[in-house]
């Protein structure tokens, strides 16, 4: 049964196709962030507009089959556009474990970010095994007077068995969370 959450998507977006109606649309939930604060040697982080892949970055929610391909689930959609969302996501996890004021470009203030953050993301998606996969490179330019850094990451989170495109959704929110933290360890301190 470790298809069952993949079986349940297909089935519940097999039977919304058959319909006339609009695709269904999935919002991402938040995760919640536990743990003690991640100081951040950055007072202030301007977040780049996250870059995805081509399939991550269109409205359809992709699955890899058990073949290996990437097919997008037929009459369902992220409610947002998912490079403006995952942005968004990630520089409210940031802000909430570091207390630093971290904001999407373009940057709101007047005065200079202390840093600036780019998130390259080369995979994002549901896997045929039940597992959701983020993966792909960070890099943190600080202003001045500190040397950059770089880092990957190969993140991993459990799809809920049955749970459909909602479940999905709720895989990419922890992923994004956990990204977030692995960032602030590693690259804001």
């Amino acid at each position: 049964m470790k298809h069952a959450p993949l079986l349940a998507f297909a089935l519940v977006a097999l039977a919304a196709g058959c319909a006339s109606t609009p695709p269904l649309r999935y919002t991402v939930p938040e995760s919640p962030v536990a743990g003690p604060r991640l100081p951040s040697a950055f007072a202030t982080v301007a977040l780049r507009e996250v870059a995805l892949p081509a399939y991550a970055a269109s409205d359809e929610i992709h699955i890899r089959t058990a073949d290996g391909a990437l097919a997008p689930a037929p009459a369902v959609l992220w409610a947002d556009d998912p490079a403006r969302a995952i942005t968004a996501d990630l520089a409210r996890y940031l802000g909430r474990m570091t207390g630093a004021t971290v904001a999407a470009e373009p940057w709101p203030f007047f005065e200079r970010a202390a840093a600036t953050l780019e998130v390259r993301v080369s995979d994002m998606l549901a896997e045929a095994d039940g597992r959701f996969r983020l993966s792909g490179q960070y890099f943190v330019a600080p202003e001045q007077g500190r040397r950059g850094r770089s880092g990957s990451f190969a993140i991993t989170t459990r799809i809920a068995p049955g749970g459909g495109p909602a479940a999905i959704a709720a895989a990419r929110g922890e992923a994004l969370r956990d990204l977030a933290a692995l960032i602030a360890r590693e690259g804001l301190r």
